[in-house]
């Protein structure tokens, strides 16, 4: 074949291959590309004509740039595919034998719908209306309609008493025995068992413990090695089920030292952080939080020292009859604090924040 034939038969593969991209680049959903909105240009190298990369969630990128040569010169940018977790692509403009450029991190896709799940106890439960309810029962309303809350917080739990079926006696290392199966395995709760069964990949659980596990008794005492261990061991169920797991630190009751709120959980809130960061999980320290939206209403002092069902006015209005349960309104406070903890660490939960 002589020259000037060779020639054109390049010529006839670069137009071919040019309009092959052009046409992938116009076929693709203008939905889902939507969401691939992003993907820029790089710099070119050296190497042959390439196709663009398919991506998890077959988005393109928002744009793509394509460099035509015959030497082969640097390359304009290439396209990304977008994906759900935004991976850079890469793909080079069909030039004879010019570079392939690199392109951007493409979007994210249309978020899915996933549940919210929470254990916790009554300072979470959704109790009942007025008194007591927890925040549990009033995260849903801070969501879209794409977010399912499924709580199932109950009052006076410990941790472990949420997970097992726990015996009122204690084992030589100081913890309350569980109840077994005939392999030896302790008996979970249906509560545990029913969460895992409906758990999936993008869903989160949030997890706050740390009020009744103090109990010096059992069937509720939980040491503190203990009570990290119980979470780390619900962290990892979740992760295997491709969720998110959120450690959230026990809420203060108010206590006060003259005009300022002080803490109360002690060291079930250091346990918790602790954990965290023992598991690589996120930890919400609503313990601190809840004891700054406390100062900033004046809670403090307590009028009569202590809150009961005669008390009036913010406190009143805030708590039940005592100093740890919430009325509806208090618990939508503290809801809010949760909300905007989520927003402020940038958790992925945030994206479906109203």
């Amino acid at each position: 074949m002589d020259w000037n034939v060779r020639s054109a038969a390049r010529r006839m593969v670069a137009r071919v291959s040019c309009l092959a991209l052009l046409t992938a680049a116009c076929s693709a959903d203008p939905e889902t590309a939507a969401g691939g909105a992003g993907g820029g240009g790089g710099t070119g190298g050296a190497g042959g004509s390439s196709q663009p990369e398919a991506s998890s969630s077959s988005a393109s990128a928002g744009s793509t740039a394509i460099s035509a040569g015959s030497t082969g010169g640097a390359g304009a940018g290439g396209d990304a595919p977008a994906g759900s977790g935004g991976s850079a692509g890469s793909s080079g403009g069909p030039s004879g034998s010019g570079g392939a450029g690199s392109g951007g991190a493409g979007g994210a896709g249309p978020l899915q719908d996933i549940t919210i799940w929470i254990a916790g106890d009554s300072t979470v439960a959704s109790g009942q209306t007025p008194c007591p309810t927890g925040w549990g029962g009033q995260f849903a309303a801070l969501f879209d309609e794409r977010v399912t809350v499924v709580n199932s917080a109950v009052g006076g739990r410990s941790v472990r008493t949420w997970l097992y079926n726990v015996k009122t006696t204690m084992d030589s290392a100081g913890e309350c025995e569980l109840e077994r199966d005939s392999s030896g395995e302790p008996v979970l709760q249906s509560r545990w068992v029913q969460m895992l069964d409906g758990m999936k990949r993008g869903d989160t659980l949030f997890i706050q413990f740390g009020i009744n596990d103090g109990s010096s008794t059992c069937d509720r005492h939980v040491g503190l090695n203990a009570f990290k261990s119980s979470y780390g061991m619900m962290a990892r169920a979740a992760e295997e089920r491709g969720a998110q797991p959120v450690f959230v630190t026990p809420v203060s009751a108010i206590s006060c030292n003259g005009s300022t709120a002080r803490g109360t959980r002690g060291g079930y809130v250091t346990a918790t952080h602790e954990a965290g960061k023992e598991y690589g999980v996120p930890v919400i320290d609503l313990h601190e939080l809840s004891i700054a939206l406390y100062n900033t209403l004046g809670f403090c002092p307590v009028p009569g020292g202590d809150v009961s069902a005669t008390t009036s006015g913010p406190v009143g209005e805030f708590f039940c009859d005592d100093h740890t349960h919430f009325s509806r309104s208090g618990a939508v406070q503290i809801a809010k604090l949760m909300a905007g903890a989520v927003r402020d660490q940038k958790l992925g939960l945030a994206a479906y924040l109203e």
